[in-house]
């Protein structure tokens, strides 16, 4: 990943903010592609309620979130335990946050308007993926000056 990074940071056009954004969207999408597989298994393949299946699918994609955001998305660094236990509770306390969002847009699709599970997981993931977005670039992962 370092290679890559300096050979692009060469590039006139290429900034810290486009390289967040370019990374974000790598591992969001790959936080996304855990989230809905993790979902149509336990909904589709194991027949389990669309809200456990989503709850489930929710903890397996935060854990990976955390760790790939920290590491190749807002390279955070934080040296001492209370700023690890700052920006661990606040990541999870805001992704919380946008599960409930997830869930209750959830039921809404699918409940009310009785949209299909998986379509509805899809879009409901658009809106998530903004949220958490802004709540890890300027609350969570914000870089100290």
């Amino acid at each position: 990943m370092n290679k890559l990074r300096k050979w692009l940071d060469k590039l006139p056009w290429y900034t810290d903010e486009i390289h967040s954004i370019l990374m974000y969207l790598i591992m969001g999408g790959f936080t996304t592609l855990i989230n809905i597989v993790t979902f149509w298994i336990c909904e589709a393949v194991l027949g389990w309620d669309y809200r456990i299946a989503n709850t489930v699918a929710w903890v397996a994609s935060v854990l990976f979130a955390y760790f790939s955001n920290k590491k190749y998305v807002f390279e955070s660094y934080t040296p001492t335990w209370k700023e690890r236990t700052r920006e661990v509770t606040s990541f999870f306390g805001f992704r919380f946050l946008t599960y409930l969002v997830d869930i209750l847009v959830m039921i809404l699709l699918i409940s009310v308007l009785s949209v299909d599970e998986l379509w509805a997981k899809i879009w409901t993931n658009v809106i998530v993926l903004v949220l958490n977005y802004v709540f890890s670039k300027w609350i969570i992962f914000k870089v100290k000056k």
